[in-house]
């Protein structure tokens, strides 16, 4: 995918880092960046050479929410159907994410609030910054708290007690407490966030290709899983499928003869 005013994609072999590019506009979500988002995720579906991807913001802030300048509403759109195209285009964002087979690790400085939030949140792994600062910011604003996913998402990753103060309150959580409570996987500098994003990265690349993708899939659909048997029944098919492809054999060769794997993603 090209570069748009928006976002900058590069590419570091099997990783793409994708950078959120309005800086002057801490990154907030317009109409423009929400549907180069929503494309670029949306086409990762497809893209077997992009294994793990990066997300950050450029400058101080990781994302500020939504642009409230950044939306025409056309003269035949009525303000109802106009916000509810607001609401489900930024919505495509996270369920994009969540759908993609690609790890996405989000490396956040600043404030991350809204749907910025969010897009933390449906990320695979979080690292930020001690200047990250991160809110449900809705409930604040005369709306309800629970946003863009955020009433799925937080409860099961912090628990429903957490979740609830922070969608009923609006409240910052700030980097050192994420941490504590196991919202972050890790608080490094802001000059060695994107360092510390590869390096997980270049870990996660030494997984069989289908492994790394279908172990995605597993956690996303076993979060909803309704018992421990189900959730197992996944896990036994999965384990089955990769023991018949060649990366499996290659995997078994490779550990006997104390080398690292050539992966063929077949």
């Amino acid at each position: 995918m090209a570069d748009s005013p928006d976002i900058m994609v590069e590419r570091r072999g099997a990783i793409e880092i994708v950078t959120l590019n309005r800086p002057d506009a801490l990154n907030t979500l317009s109409e423009s960046m929400t549907v180069t988002l929503v494309d670029y995720f949306t086409g990762l579906a497809n893209r077997a050479d992009v294994r793990v991807v990066i997300l950050r913001g450029a400058g101080r802030a990781f994302c500020a929410g939504l642009d409230l300048k950044g939306w025409e509403r056309p003269e035949e759109a009525t303000p109802v159907l106009h916000g509810l195209h607001v609401q489900t285009l930024i919505g495509t964002i996270y369920r994009r994410m969540r759908a993609c087979p690609q790890p996405i690790i989000a490396l956040a400085q600043g404030p991350a609030c809204g749907g910025g939030f969010s897009l933390l949140l449906s990320s695979d792994v979080r690292l930020g910054a001690p200047s990250l600062r991160m809110n449900a910011a809705y409930i604040k604003i005369g709306l309800g708290g629970c946003d863009m996913a955020s009433s799925y998402l937080l409860p099961r990753l912090v628990g429903a007690s957490l979740a609830s103060e922070l969608l009923l309150t609006g409240r910052f959580i700030p980097a050192d407490r994420a941490l504590r409570l196991g919202l972050l996987s890790d608080v490094v500098a802001e000059e060695a966030l994107l360092d510390a994003g590869l390096a997980l990265a270049e870990e996660m690349l030494l997984t069989s290709p289908w492994g790394l993708r279908l172990t995605k899939q597993a956690l996303n659909l076993n979060l909803d899983a309704p018992s421990m048997e189900a959730a197992m029944a996944l896990e036994d098919r999965q384990q089955v499928l990769l023991g018949g492809t060649l990366d499996y054999r290659e995997a078994t060769q490779a550990f006997l003869e104390k080398r690292p794997p050539a992966w063929r993603d077949a």
